[in-house]
């Protein structure tokens, strides 16, 4: 009985179909890509000729065939083609792990490098590139094959890179995700919707809600709902703000709007939570 997926069958209409993450392409010699702002996670690999990158971990690096980098979400990065290349870029939010164990020792015990080199491309690796120039260059792909190549290049950094490789690679992951955290928790009380908190940070909306929801492991707006009801309950209990300043503090429009987000959330009038308290 034949297969469904028949090479005369139009993937790019199946409801699997994803955007495809992994692009197989060419730049001219003289090629330059400005300077910018990565809003996404992503490895280049260099199959042919030279490529000069600029971000604070490789800082005016030549890039030679054979080579790869990674380069994390909120790094600038910067890029010059010296001579025709031939590239892969891997882009991805959440990198597969090789391994949960071996992520947080290297982590906990393998110090971050002094200086960054760009990490060979092995044999074994280059088998997994040249297979998705073949069969992964639409735009977009079946999501169970864009799965199962993510845990296979996962599985082939595990086995063949080192702990100080790897390194070059977990520890500007973690730095960056730690740098957008502590953007979140110094600034969300500073806003009122999601999409001031993009514009503070610089994100477009829907790459904020995408890395956020990586990070944090739920939506940007449910998370900033209940750290706003928690700053209400805690101003409402534990201070002696009118409940009139405690209201406009949180941007309601009137008493009587943030009187039914009270009722409607802690089941209870702003006036009401306050006197239980001082009863109790």
């Amino acid at each position: 009985m034949p297969s469904i997926c028949q090479s005369n069958w139009d993937c790019q209409s199946c409801p699997k179909a994803v955007d495809n993450t992994i692009t197989h392409i060419f730049h001219h010699r003289g090629f330059h890509l400005p300077v910018r702002k990565c809003e996404e996670n992503f490895f280049l690999f260099v199959l042919k000729g030279d490529v000069l990158v600029n971000s604070q971990e490789y800082a005016g690096t030549m890039l030679t065939a054979g080579e790869f980098i990674l380069q994390a979400f909120g790094s600038k990065f910067e890029l010059l083609v010296m001579n025709d290349a031939e590239c892969i870029y891997y882009s991805f939010n959440q990198l597969e792990l090789f391994c949960d164990f071996r992520f947080n020792y290297i982590m906990e015990k393998v110090p971050s490098p002094l200086i960054y080199s760009p990490l060979k491309i092995t044999s074994e690796l280059l088998c997994l590139l040249e297979g998705t120039k073949a069969y992964l260059c639409d735009p977009k792909v079946c999501r169970e094959l864009l799965s199962l190549k993510r845990k296979e290049l996962a599985f082939v950094l595990g086995y063949y890179y080192s702990d100080h490789d790897l390194a070059t690679l977990v520890h500007p992951l973690s730095k960056y995700t730690s740098s957008f955290q502590f953007f979140i928790l110094q600034n969300y009380k500073k806003v009122k919707t999601v999409e001031e908190l993009a514009k503070l940070g610089g994100y477009t909306v829907s790459t904020l809600r995408r890395i956020f929801t990586n990070v944090f492991h739920e939506p940007v707006y449910e998370w900033m709902l209940a750290r706003r009801k928690e700053g209400i309950l805690d101003d409402l209990i534990n201070s002696k703000i009118s409940i009139s300043e405690i209201c406009y503090k949180y941007g309601f429009e009137s008493l009587p709007h943030f009187s039914n987000f009270c009722k409607k959330s802690f089941g209870s009038s702003p006036r009401n939570l306050r006197h239980k308290q001082y009863a109790g």
